[in-house]
């Protein structure tokens, strides 16, 4: 190993060296005065140990003071932002890549499968009430949107103020190719059937979101009708698919009903809304019922609402004295209340201020509504109306059991209210496209109907117990029935000009269908009862009133009721007003009731194998013409099970009469009647068919009644149906009432009816000889029914007569050897 070697500094190294570290810190030279001073102050004045924890607690202070207020003046700086932000009346643009990037990943699991689920809904619904000439009927069978999530706010997000309303604005531009939406088509005579895939979609557009109600819901809507492109292909999708020429016409079609949706429902000023309930009752509103009130209107004019833009012009720039001038005192309006077909319509009033008050039952078959409001002048001496302007409220049931109502206010603003069911809601709402007048109305949610059979008030439910006056049908899948009363009617239209109406109500549930009889009042009483199968799948009931008339029935209104979720032993009274007319209500009771249930209350018995079934064919009437010569040479063949029997053929009428008998052996099998037109060398043409319900027949009593043909616009048949058992327990009749009683009680009444009908028809008082009218009815059915009851009796006595005859004869040898006659 080597020695390092010592070598002396000489005296210009170190001064080098010291001047390059001045040069580098060039606070030496003061720090070594300083230290030194310090040191002699620490060896000869007094120590500085003593005074360090002073000088770091100092510094400490003052360095938290400076953090302090640093931080103040930033949330002082946010907090000026936030109310610079809340007044001023845009904010600058604001891009919108996070949310992107969020969607993209909540989009394949959650948003997909949850919008996939809720639009097929919506399509499936517009599907059975928009369809193309080129096709006659479209089903829904499979709907997936795809994996891309449409891109929102790429050009930026603003937010901005009208008044006190809060508007946020932001591109939305959705663009797949991977959607899935397969449609089932039957198309037009004779090209068959094809299915529809629409697999690309192309939406751009700017959304608007305005936050109502505290921030309970949000209302949004496009600012103008949006770019809307669809791509379709034809046949099982794939390489088979055909282009979209084969079928011309589809996709502008498809374009069509899209486009005109969202401009009917969620272009400015039209707004959709999105609650944001604070409970969430997990319930599914199915239908609804509602009483709309049109109050009064004020500040109408002919100018303002209906004038030319020059002359509104000139209307505005007036002062308040001659805006006096332009109201039009003898102005005579009404207003039209409309919820989807269903239309009510108010008395005349005059002046530029009327005032109705009038009130309207009114009915939802969904968890939303629109009620429209039509605003008419009636010109004396005239049968012609003219439309002045019109207005609109929508609602929403809301996950709280509540209810969101919301309109287009002053300047296209927002008017929204929240009211839970029997809350009384009063809205002021502008008429559309006019610079004046405005329209007083109030809404009153009576109740929400759920998918679970609950109701949101169950103050309707009522336990009438009324009569039975119907039989039941072939047993249904869900083991349950659903039991119809028509109760009664009122206010319904009358198409004479004599003011007469014979009403009478059908009835049709899926297939089945069921009619009442006629009656001579504007508010009649039919109190029948109608048993269906239940149905699922969201099968209404369908209700349609005529008037009974020589030369053809006229149609009086219809409607529609929800009979999803009712529940057992609950009967649902309710007044259902008749759609496509201006007045009509009918007060149904419904109820659904379990088949063993019912049959155990009922004490009905099955086929047992030694009865059966007596049909008898009598005639019918009204039938359609299926020859050229305009008649029919109709037959009937029944259909028991399996077996099939038919009737003769009565040739060229339409009113056949064929009074005939058909047995088959009681079995509780399905009995079908089929109408037939004979023909001798072409097949046979169906003029009609209809199921006859016997299930719940008493045994031995005879159903007499008139079943409307299906299938058909028209046609009835006349039949009497008998289940007969030949072995009878004896009834205990101790509690009965005896028949000669019954006969003369009977008698009585009607001898007391003809006095009091006789003495009204002398003091011409027409309301209550409709009553009356009514009350001979009913004893004429309760006579009916004690005939029955006495050829039922007769019958019973007959044969045991006959059994006790059989058992005398076989007893005595004597008897037995005589020979016969």
């Amino acid at each position: 190993m080597g020695r390092w070697k010592k070598r002396a500094l000489s005296f210009d190294e170190v001064v080098e060296y010291v001047n390059r570290i001045i040069q580098e810190m060039p606070l030496i030279p003061f720090l070594i005065p300083l230290l030194l001073i310090a040191w002699a102050i620490e060896r000869w004045v007094f120590s500085f140990t003593n005074w360090v924890p002073l000088i770091v607690a100092v510094w400490a202070t003052m360095q938290y003071g400076t953090n302090q207020q640093r931080i103040l003046v930033e949330d002082l700086n946010k907090k000026w932002k936030r109310v610079i932000q809340n007044t001023s009346a845009i904010t600058p643009l604001e891009h919108c890549e996070w949310l992107n990037r969020l969607l993209m990943e909540i989009w394949p699991n959650f948003m997909n499968p949850k919008l996939s689920k809720r639009f097929s809904s919506i399509v499936e619904k517009r599907l059975k009430h928009r369809k193309s000439r080129l096709i006659e009927k479209i089903e829904l069978l499979g709907f997936s949107l795809g994996s891309n999530p449409p891109s929102l706010g790429l050009q930026g997000t603003s937010w901005s103020t009208s008044g006190d309303q809060k508007i946020m604005q932001l591109g939305f531009d959705w663009d797949t190719t991977d959607m899935s939406i397969l449609l089932h088509a039957k198309l037009a005579k004779p090209m068959g059937t094809a299915r529809i895939i629409i697999n690309n979609l192309h939406i751009k557009g700017d959304l608007l979101l305005m936050p109502v109600l505290e921030g309970k819901a949000i209302l949004y809507s496009f600012v103008s009708t949006p770019e809307v492109r669809i791509g379709v292909a034809f046949g099982s999708g794939g390489s088979q698919s055909l282009p979209a020429t084969a079928l011309p016409g589809v996709s502008s079609w498809l374009v069509k009903i899209f486009t005109d949706t969202l401009v009917k429902t969620m272009v400015e000023p039209r707004r959709r809304c999105y609650s944001l309930p604070a409970v969430d009752l997990r319930k599914k509103a199915v239908g609804g019922s509602i009483y709309v009130t049109v109050i009064s209107a004020s500040k109408l004019s002919r100018s303002y609402l209906r004038g030319n833009s020059v002359r509104r012009q000139q209307n505005s720039s007036t002062n308040g004295t001659l805006e006096e001038l332009h109201i039009d005192k003898d102005l005579q309006t009404f207003v039209e209340v409309e919820l989807e077909e269903l239309t009510r319509r108010t008395d005349v009033r005059l002046g530029s201020s009327p005032t109705w008050n009038s009130t309207f039952n009114m009915v939802l078959h969904e968890e939303t509504g629109t009620i429209r409001f039509h605003l008419y002048e009636s010109t004396p001496n005239s049968v012609k109306y003219d439309f002045l302007a019109s207005c609109e409220i929508k609602m929403k049931y809301v996950a709280d059991d509540s209810t969101t109502f919301w309109a287009i206010g002053p300047d296209s603003g927002v008017i929204a209210k929240h009211a839970f069911c029997g809350t009384e809601v009063e809205m002021v709402i502008p008429f559309e496209g006019a610079q004046s007048g405005e329209l007083t109305v109030r809404l009153v949610l009576r109740e929400w109907q759920f998918s679970d059979g609950s109701h949101s008030l169950n103050s309707y439910h009522l336990s009438l117990n009324q009569s039975i006056n119907g039989t039941s049908t072939v047993l249904a899948s869900t083991g349950r029935k659903i039991n119809i009363t028509v109760v009664e009617g009122k206010d319904l239209i009358a198409k004479e000009k004599s003011g007469k109406c014979d009403p009478y109500v059908k009835l049709q549930y899926g297939k089945a269908l069921q009619k009442t009889k006629s009656t001579h009042a504007l508010n009649p009483i039919w109190n029948q009862k109608f048993e269906f199968d239940e149905i699922g799948g969201d099968e209404y009931l369908k209700i349609k009133c005529y008037n009974e008339d020589t030369f053809g029935d006229d149609h009086i209104g219809c409607a529609r009721v929800n009979l999803e979720g009712l529940v057992e032993g609950s009967i649902w009274d309710a007044w259902v007003p008749l759609e496509k007319v201006n007045s009509g209500e009918l007060r149904l009771q419904i109820e659904a009731v379990r088949v063993d249930d019912f049959e155990g209350s009922r004490g009905s018995t099955t086929g047992s194998g030694s009865g059966w079934i007596e049909l008898v064919l009598i005639e019918a009437k009204d039938l359609v013409a299926a020859d050229l010569r305009g008649t029919s040479d109709p037959y009937v063949r029944a259909q028991y099970g399996n077996l099939k029997k038919r009737t003769k053929v009565v040739y060229k009428t339409l009113n056949p009469q064929w009074n005939q008998t058909l047995e088959f052996p009681d079995d509780g099998s399905p009995l079908v009647l089929y109408v037939k037109d004979h023909n001798d060398l072409l097949p046979t043409t169906s003029i009609g068919d209809c199921v006859v319900e016997y299930q719940r027949l008493p045994p031995n009593q005879r159903s007499d009644k008139w079943i409307p043909l299906q299938g058909v616009k028209r046609g009835e048949i006349h039949i009497q149906i008998t289940r007969r058992v030949p072995e009878l327990q004896k009834k205990s009749s101790l509690d009965s009432e005896p028949s000669i009683t019954r006969a003369h009680r009977i008698s009585g009444q009607m001898k007391q009816t003809l006095v009091k009908f006789q003495s009204l028809i002398e003091d011409g008082n027409l309301e209550e000889l409709s009553a009356a009218l009514s009350e001979i009815e009913s004893i004429e059915d309760m006579q009916e029914e004690y005939m029955i009851q006495l050829e039922t009796e007769q019958m019973l006595l007959i044969n045991k007569i006959t059994e006790l005859g059989q058992e005398v004869f076989s007893s005595s040898p004597s008897l037995s050897r005589m020979p016969s006659d």
